[in-house]
């Protein structure tokens, strides 16, 4: 069984954006954390917080950038070119991403009859600069607003292919065409969030993506190339494009030019936010006003405690992500599978919270605790599919496997909040283990077997960690002894207080 987001609902919900929206006072705040270094936004509800978003200036990719290039050199033999757009390095223009090439319907026009060197021409960014390599650019541009994706150069209306239903993206097809202004120029591609949008928020939209084309094309016609014409919004303010509904309180910032530049985006294209941002200036931190940073640290660990007693081990994998569901010390039921139960259910609503928290995408399997109650194991789905409703990001549940087990997939719009913040450890290369400091032990006695019947060395000496050495000195000592009089040659032990448990040298004196 596969249950998917409801897109049909009661009359007495509505659609604020692509968030499920209950007719209640607002709830929904937005606290933005800026530094010179990075920008840090938490969404909380009722004051707990529910997911986090964090961009880095030095991580800030080029990709969906639009520059005025101006052709450095055509290269037939590639059938590419370079464009100057104001890097280090020159970009890669290939003829399959001309967007002149791909409307010839089929004639084939070499790109030194396309293109000439000392030309200017606009350029999209698609592939990020990768080591010696430049970027690699597009002359097909576009431009992504909330719902509509803008196609300047097109004329046709697309809908996104994860809209399957086909009613629907006839429906969707014609709302959009009711409301473009007649002899409008450019197409747009209909965003899966555009789903359960209002026509007033796709208005909006339209509106935002044609203001930007314009302000584009001025710029275009004043700045010598190679310019930088446009650049996504910076985190502060895609948080009014695509984040902030109609259920949003308030969104707190702690940064004067943040406030400044927010009030001025929100006026010119959110104008029923501008009174809802406010600029922060307390003496205590604003994420430790309202328990942010504690947050942030407990949605990097691997354990999740439940308020029942119960806890949750969250294991991020490259193919996938686990979640285990554990008793733990609750028994507050009035049997056993009434325990498991309760616990099943209080799980499924935090599960839904940490996949927002940790940005978790991809194949997620949860453990639930067995359940031999099928009435119980219906009633989990539920509340995790009801948990689940606040997401943001497309989402699908399958039911229970033959093992128990709850398979469903998140789609992956951003590393995840681990990613970002943590790299492996170098201890342990990322595993999560390490090697006792018997087994290293062993691997040295049997590396120095090897080296012993290679070289003929007068002497071993053993450079390793602190708990490696007190174990030859104590528990494995009659093993190094047996080695030393097996090899003939002495053997001797040497701390090195710099070195981790795995790491030992074995020198040939």
């Amino acid at each position: 069984m596969t249950v998917r987001r409801a897109i049909t609902v009661p009359a007495a919900i509505f659609y604020a954006g692509d968030r499920l929206a209950m007719p209640h006072p607002m709830t929904h705040e937005i606290l933005i954390n800026v530094t010179p270094q990075e920008t840090r936004v938490a969404m909380l509800e009722q004051a707990v917080v529910q997911e986090l978003h964090i961009e880095r200036q030095s991580a800030r990719g080029l990709v969906g950038n639009i520059y005025l290039g101006r052709v450095a050199r055509v290269l037939p033999g590639m059938q590419s070119a370079f464009v100057e757009i104001g890097l280090d390095r020159a970009a890669f223009l290939h003829i399959a991403d001309i967007w002149e090439h791909r409307q010839s319907g089929g004639e084939h026009r070499p790109i030194e009859k396309i293109l000439h060197e000392g030309q200017t021409l606009p350029v999209q960014v698609i592939k990020d600069p990768i080591g010696t390599k430049g970027a690699r650019l597009s002359t097909q541009l576009s431009l992504a607003g909330r719902l509509l994706v803008f196609l300047p150069q097109d004329s046709h209306i697309g809908i996104s292919q994860r809209i399957e239903d086909e009613a629907e993206r006839e429906s969707l097809r014609g709302r959009l065409q009711t409301l473009l202004p007649e002899g409008s120029a450019g197409g747009f591609i209909i965003r899966t969030m555009a789903e359960t949008a209002t026509e007033r928020e796709m208005q909006n939209d339209i509106g935002y993506l044609t203001k930007l084309w314009n302000d584009l094309t001025s710029r275009s016609h004043e700045v010598p190339a190679p310019a930088l014409l446009y650049q996504d919004l910076n985190l502060a303010l895609r948080v009014l494009r695509d984040m902030s509904t109609d259920e949003t309180a308030r969104v707190i910032v702690d940064s004067r030019e943040t406030f400044v530049k927010m009030q001025e985006f929100a006026r010119e294209y959110t104008p029923a936010l501008t009174d809802r941002i406010d600029h922060y200036v307390g003496e205590r931190p604003l994420y430790d006003l309202h328990g942010v940073e504690e947050e942030i640290e407990k949605a990097l660990g691997r354990r999740v405690d439940l308020k029942s007693g119960g806890y949750l081990i969250i294991d991020q994998t490259e193919a996938m992500t686990t979640i285990d569901v554990n008793t733990g010390g609750f028994v507050g039921g009035r049997s056993f599978d009434d325990t498991i139960f309760k616990t099943n259910l209080e799980a499924a609503q935090v599960i839904a919270r940490q996949l927002r928290m940790r940005n978790l995408g991809g194949i997620i399997v949860i453990d639930f605790i067995d359940m031999e109650n099928a009435d119980h194991r219906t009633a989990v789905l539920a509340e995790l599919n009801k948990a689940l409703e606040k997401d943001r990001t497309r989402l699908t549940v399958n039911g229970f496997t033959q093992l128990g087990l709850v398979e469903m997939t998140r789609k992956r719009t951003r590393e995840s909040l681990a990613h970002v913040l943590c790299e492996p450890c170098s201890t342990c290369q990322g595993r999560g283990e390490l090697k006792t400091a018997q087994t290293v032990c062993y691997e040295i006695l049997r590396e120095i077997l090897r080296e012993a019947k290679q070289f003929n060395a007068r002497e071993f000496r053993i450079l390793a960690s602190q708990a490696v050495i007190d174990m030859f000195l104590d528990e494995e000592s009659q093993s190094l002894a047996q080695l030393g009089d097996f090899i003939g040659k002495p053997i001797s032990l040497q701390v090195e207080t710099i070195y981790m448990q795995e790491q030992y040298d074995v020198i040939l004196i």
